[in-house]
């Protein structure tokens, strides 16, 4: 591998102009195949098979009215005032004609329908009222005929016990509407203090299926219609959309980025060449994962992860091979011979380090979900084309700038020996002793949030403060209770099919009611085929809340006789779907740990390293998510990070950071310890080799990591509530792996095992085959040839 990167190297060098424009004819052609095949990203997740899945497709096919995608509007005054009859009559016009809009399948008019549920109390009670008056009236005439004779007194109770019998068959279907009114008093659809409504919107389509078109559509139709002193809040579910996926901490982050390249290599031709490549890296990646998105579903953040791993690796990709090339240069190796040798050593490594990247973002698709085997398909594509531009593109720049990636101050010292200090000595055993203790019981203390770590999806209390979603989300729990927010609906299929089914709604939702931590049911309808009956139920809590969470279950497992119990909804789907994330996170990181083994077993030849490594890793991931579960879970540093309302771990964000975390821990491992591998084969004593390594890489793995935390803790400031919490995920995992575990706790441990450190069985050692990443045979059979100091080629030619 080494041999054929030296001459794709020299041959970019080369025909530098011709990689150049290739690349821009590849970004033109990736960019014109998103806009022409590109499709609808989803802002819901998914996952087909769960139990909510399995109902959700059951009312698809069976109860259609029932199964499309829905959304909340929330209309409130201004000024807090009640709504004046001028105010409602308006907002029940509007409703009207965004029921008729295309793509929705009807809007309520809550001033309606309230005014429905009030009369059809009053109806009920108007009926008990006369239910009363009749028994006592027959009762009266009871007493009456009693002084009549035999045969009459025999006619007229006749005609009583008829009427009794009408008046008992009344008061059994007032009995039954008396059960369901009760069940459903909680829900309203204004609130008592008649300052805020609740409207509801379905789409003709089910909630994955409807377009942002559609959602926007019905969003600039009510904010524009909306009555004069009325203001009108969206929900999640109409609001979600495509996340934007640069904004002003994405640009901070660049520009930490920038700062520390340009501090690091001291000219600003350099520190903008691998953040150059890395756009047009991402340009490339990105636009090309997203033209599958007319084929495949696709989750709305998908090309956000795409946009973080393409500029963070894309930019330490190229500074490893630049860095190396800026050495050859110094010490006077010709140009084109310099980027060769370059690509052959320091982008083998890279290739190397992508490789195991890209396996471990592959690996997600053994999870068997489908939208987190899309991440990391995306997450792996856009690897694979900062790995192949970082061994093409960048030889290519490097020829065209020559020596002018150099600062002046150097450029004089050319062909001179720029050896720095070696050190001689090794670390003392008390030091590497107390940091080997500190640094674990850092990492264990980080990691322990995470023994109480739930997962969840982010709901509108989430969202940034000045959002429609937040305010209409803590409207809604207000005004209406926080169950309100996640209702569930409860599908109960029947063995035969029911004519008269409201003693059947009666009956089945009175079991429901008697459930813990349900506040409301109402019977929303019934199928065609009159064999299935739905429910709305309202739980005590909100929808990420633990109780609404064993609600589902406990509806799951109530057993009511003659109807078997489904739940669905937006809450019971996001229960399901963490729940499920939740089971394949051992089996991942099982996959995981395996990986790193291995290949770390057959980079470094040793048991004891890869062991040391991968538990390295183990650690820095277990504080990773400690760190997140103490912001995003517990609040702590909550106005820092601009968590207000603390709730569940985005579900799938463990998964994607074991797979994410693993390749870059790796990258940071293989460019340490293999300066301290090749110190030790070149005679050292092991642990005065260790500190070598050390010091050979400590300043371009600590530029790197600077480079990915900036580029990753630009994404915490974002208004999404997935991309905060990712984004914080990566840059904390960064800061915890490539400082605390392969900076000090490593070497620690390197330094106390000695040379066990480096032991491999005999038998292991003859049927492992020798890689070498650093492309150290590479420079054994290339001897480096000088070139005068006063030359400068630019020519490509």
């Amino acid at each position: 591998m080494a041999e054929l990167l030296y001459r794709i190297g020299r041959f970019s060098a080369r025909r530098a102009w011709a990689v150049l424009i290739t690349w821009m004819v590849v970004l033109g052609l990736s960019v014109t195949a998103y806009l022409t095949l590109g499709g609808t990203l989803s802002s819901q997740v998914t996952i087909p098979g769960t139990a909510t899945a399995k109902v959700t497709d059951q009312l698809a096919e069976r109860f259609p009215s029932a199964s499309g995608g829905s959304g909340t509007i929330v209309f409130h005054t201004a000024d807090g005032s009640v709504f004046t009859t001028e105010q409602q009559t308006a907002i029940g016009a509007l409703l009207k004609s965004t029921g008729e809009r295309d793509g929705v399948a009807a809007a309520t008019d809550p001033f309606t329908t309230q005014q429905q549920l009030t009369e059809q109390a009053q109806q009920v009670q108007g009926g008990q009222q006369q239910l009363t008056a009749g028994r006592e009236k027959l009762d009266q005439a009871e007493t009456a005929i009693a002084a009549l004779p035999e045969a009459q007194r025999e006619a007229q109770k006749q005609q009583l016990d008829a009427q009794r019998a009408e008046l008992d068959a009344q008061a059994a279907e007032l009995d039954v509407a008396q059960k369901l009114l009760d069940m459903s008093s909680k829900i309203r659809m204004v609130s008592e203090d008649g300052t805020t409504a609740v409207a509801s919107v379905v789409f003709d389509e089910a909630q994955m299926d409807v377009t942002p078109e559609t959602k926007d559509a019905v969003i600039d139709h009510v904010t524009d219609g909306v009555p004069a002193g009325v203001e009108a809040e969206f929900s999640n579910e109409i609001t979600q959309s495509v996340p934007q996926v640069l904004g002003v901490g994405e640009v901070a982050g660049l520009v930490v980025a920038a700062i520390t390249l340009l501090v690091m290599l001291g000219a600003l031709i350099a520190a903008a060449l691998p953040i150059v490549t890395a756009l047009v890296g991402v340009g490339v990646g990105v636009t090309a994962s997203l033209a599958l998105s007319g084929a495949v579903d696709m989750l709305s953040i998908t090309p956000v992860l795409g946009v973080m791993l393409g500029l963070a690796v894309g930019i330490d990709y190229c500074l490893f091979i630049l860095n190396r090339h800026r050495r050859q240069l110094l010490d006077g190796v010709e140009l084109h011979e310099s980027i060769a040798l370059a690509n052959g050593t320091s982008g083998n490594a890279v290739v190397f380090a992508g490789s195991t990247v890209l396996v471990a973002l592959l690996a997600l698709n053994v999870t068997g979900i489908g939208f987190l085997g899309m991440m990391g398909t995306v997450g792996a594509i856009c690897v694979a084309v900062a790995v192949i531009i970082a061994v093409t593109l960048t030889p290519a720049l490097l020829a065209l700038l020559g020596t002018r990636i150099l600062p002046r101050r150097l450029k004089a010292t050319i062909g001179q020996s720029h050896a720095g200090r070696v050190p001689t000595a090794p670390m003392s055993t008390t030091r590497a002793l107390l940091t080997a203790v500190a640094g674990l019981a850092v990492l264990i203390v980080l990691a322990i949030p995470a023994l109480s770590m739930r997962l969840g999806l982010p709901d509108g209390s989430s969202e940034a403060e000045d959002s429609t979603q937040y305010q209409a989300y803590m409207l809604i729990e207000e005004k209406f209770g926080a169950g309100v927010n996640g209702p569930l609906l409860v599908v109960a299929e029947l063995p035969s099919a029911v004519t008269e089914p409201t003693a059947e709604q009666a009956r089945i939702g009175g079991a429901i009611m008697a459930v813990d931590n349900v506040t409301a049911v109402a019977p929303i309808g019934q199928s065609s085929d009159k064999k299935l009956i739905a429910f709305q139920v309202i739980p005590a809590e909100g929808p990420n809340s633990e109780s609404t969470a064993q609600l589902v279950r406990d509806l799951r497992e109530l057993s009511v006789p003659g109807a078997a119990l489904g739940v669905a909804g937006s809450a019971s789907g996001n229960i399901d779907i963490s729940e499920q994330l939740s089971d394949v996170l051992p089996l991942y990181l099982g996959v995981v740990i395996g990986l790193s083994l291995i290949i770390l077993i057959l980079v470094f030849r040793s048991i004891l390293v890869p062991l040391t490594a991968t538990l390295g890793f183990v650690l820095s991931l277990f504080a990773t998510f400690g760190g997140i579960t103490a912001i995003f879970q517990w609040g702590w540093l909550g106005a820092v990070f601009g968590v207000h309302d603390p709730g569940p771990v985005l579900s799938f964000l463990p998964t994607i950071l074991i797979g994410i975390l693993f390749g870059l821990a790796m990258d940071y491992q293989l460019f340490l310890v293999s300066g301290m591998r090749e110190a030790y084969a070149h005679g050292a004593p092991a642990r005065l080799a260790v500190r070598q390594g050390l010091h050979a890489g400590r300043t371009v793995v600590t530029a790197a990591a600077i480079i990915m935390i900036s580029v990753f803790g630009g994404f915490i400031f974002s208004h999404t509530t997935m991309i905060r919490s990712l984004g914080f995920g990566l840059a904390f995992g960064v800061l915890a792996d490539a400082f605390l575990v392969r900076m000090l706790l490593i070497p620690a441990v390197m330094h106390l095992l000695g040379r066990s450190a480096w032991w491999l069985p005999r038998w292991l050692d003859r049927i492992l085959p020798n890689v070498d990443v650093e492309g150290a045979a590479l420079e054994r059979s290339h001897p480096v040839t000088h070139a005068p100091v006063e030359k400068e080629p630019v020519s490509t030619s």
